[in-house]
């Protein structure tokens, strides 16, 4: 089917636009879907995980909606049903981790994954940490990550102090934010991948294993390669998208999303996040961190 195993990632994208939170940086903060969008985005998922249920080969699926997606029960059942299914690789989400974890306990932990992030000013630190003792507890997987905002840097010292040496804290560059050497060293010292997030990477022409063995999909079963090229490779529920699957070069300039230039084939980042691409938890060894002067 694909050039890699016949495995396919793909980054589920429903309508789902609603978030409990109103951080200054998210153009969906604070946002409410109607009860009519919701019932779309429960429907569209709905069919979604059945058309995963009935695959044979296998499967990995990171949700990436645009709002918080575990206050919603058709997500945290999606995310259960799927654990369990034998084709089913991993599962995960991005999240916020607002909403309470004991659901975890009827999935799957040697598949589900959790990617949350810690937005400093929406939640009281102590409850989100709460929420990672629980989750850690519950032997659930998952990584912590943060903006890197000058003002969030004592957080996320704290966070680095009081996580688990095994959690894996990542830290995002601000959108736009050009670090000093100075800064991003800081950084780095909090997260020693933060050199691949600190500056886009330039992509066209570059190998990238979307479009191939990674997909981006919407409500309707649209397929795309990534959730940043707008190109439509078919529809996952006809079966259209299969013929156009492929090698295929990057067309644009640059690439600045994790979630995008993790494919990139040149970083070689599935040898650094082997076993944890879409969750965001690396293998780290020495060999995997990026050698001094990398990427800056």
């Amino acid at each position: 089917m694909t050039g890699h195993d016949d495995h396919l990632t793909i980054l589920y994208r429903g309508p789902l636009a609603s978030c409990d939170y109103d951080c200054p940086y998210c153009p969906f903060a604070k946002r409410r879907d109607t009860p009519e969008q919701l019932r779309a985005d429960r429907a569209a998922l709905e069919r979604f995980v059945a058309w995963v249920s009935a695959q044979a080969h296998p499967v990995s699926v990171l949700f990436t909606p645009w709002g918080e997606g575990l206050v919603r029960s058709w997500y945290r059942r999606a995310l259960v049903e799927l654990s369990h299914l034998p084709h089913v690789e991993r599962v995960a989400i991005q999240t916020n981790l607002s909403h309470r974890v004991d659901w975890t306990a009827d999935a799957d932990l040697s598949t589900l994954a959790l990617w949350a992030t810690y937005h400093p000013g929406q939640v009281p630190y102590e409850r989100f940490i709460g929420k990672c003792t629980d989750l850690n507890e519950r032997d659930v997987r998952f990584s912590v990550g943060i903006v890197g905002q000058p003002e969030h840097l004592e957080t996320a010292r704290k966070l680095r102090a009081d996580l688990p040496p095994a959690t894996y804290l990542w830290v995002n560059a601000a959108e736009g934010r050009a670090y000093t050497d100075a800064e991003a060293a800081i950084w780095t010292e909090l997260d020693p991948l933060f050199p691949y997030s600190r500056h886009p990477h330039a992509s066209r022409g570059q190998a990238c294993r979307t479009g191939d063995s990674v997909i981006s999909v919407d409500g309707e079963g649209t397929v795309r390669r990534c959730h940043f090229i707008p190109t439509v490779l078919g529809n996952l529920y006809d079966d259209s998208f299969r013929r156009a699957l492929g090698p295929r070069p990057c067309p644009l300039d640059v690439c600045d999303c994790h979630i995008g230039y993790v494919h990139l084939e040149p970083l070689g980042l599935y040898d650094v996040f082997a076993g944890g691409i879409l969750e965001r938890i690396p293998h780290l060894t020495k060999e995997h961190s990026p050698p001094r002067g990398q990427l800056t």
